[in-house]
């Protein structure tokens, strides 16, 4: 556990699962944007153990099952940041699930393409 770190602390979680919660986002993009991370303080996706991936994965279905019955979304984006260039700000892995609702943005077409606005749409 880093003492600074705002994600190593699992009191707000909202699901658990082996070594592994949820809570919803601080700054959400859209409602019921969830962060799913380890509990133990690991900075990148590819810092983490393998069964600390299946039990992310497997936590971020449980939670697209809550954010079904709490918020009805059209669909979703999952997304990991890995590295400051990519846009992490918390070096805590954390594995974004944002519901997306018909209407949200005017043009949906090529999702998470949309980081890079100039490539969202071929």
């Amino acid at each position: 556990m880093a003492s600074d770190c705002p994600f190593c602390d699992a009191s707000e979680a909202v699901l658990r699962g082996p070594g592994v919660y949820a809570r919803f986002d601080a700054h959400p993009v859209n409602p019921g944007h969830l962060l799913v991370l380890p509990v133990r303080h690991v900075p990148t996706w590819f810092d983490a153990s393998a069964d600390e991936k299946a039990a992310l994965v497997a936590l971020v279905d449980d939670a697209r099952r809550l954010l079904d019955e709490r918020y009805a979304p059209d669909g979703y984006n999952i997304g990991v940041n890995v590295g400051a260039a990519s846009g992490q700000t918390v070096m805590h892995l954390h594995v974004h699930l944002i519901p997306r609702y018909r209407g949200d943005v005017p043009e949906p077409r090529g999702g998470v393409r949309g980081v890079i606005p100039a490539k969202q749409s071929y």
